[in-house]
């Protein structure tokens, strides 16, 4: 497999205050926040457009779990089906099925330490 990982999708956080974080990142960073967080998009090398997604959770969500660390990564990938394949091979731990949106298809892992792992096959022109 050529490609696993293509990049960062999104960087999520329990908060005790979403809302009043996603008001301080907007009003003291610029985000440009919604419901959600806030979307940071990029051109990949070949200049497809691509999102970052950047959100607080709250403090007892278990969208996390099994971790118990108070942060979970999202990372693009090119091919969910098949790394997730090569990835239970090699032994990784994986939860759950993949899950299909109009936004792309996830799946997720645990790492050497027990954090959860997103994975992300992207849609990104559903977000425009």
């Amino acid at each position: 497999m050529k490609n696993r990982v293509t990049g960062i999708g999104g960087l999520f956080f329990k908060s005790d205050n979403p809302k009043a974080s996603k008001d301080w990142y907007k009003k003291h960073l610029g985000f440009n926040t919604d419901d959600w967080g806030c979307t940071f998009w990029w051109k990949d090398k070949e200049g497809n457009d691509c999102s970052t997604q950047w959100s607080p959770f709250t403090k007892d969500t278990n969208h996390f779990e099994p971790s118990k660390k108070d942060f979970m990564f999202n990372y693009r990938v090119e091919n969910l089906t098949e790394l997730l394949a090569e990835l239970k091979k090699e032994g990784v731990t994986i939860l759950g099925e993949i899950q299909e949106f109009e936004y792309g298809k996830f799946g997720w892992i645990l790492d050497n330490e027990g954090n959860k792992i997103e994975l992300w096959e992207p849609v990104d022109q559903a977000f425009k």
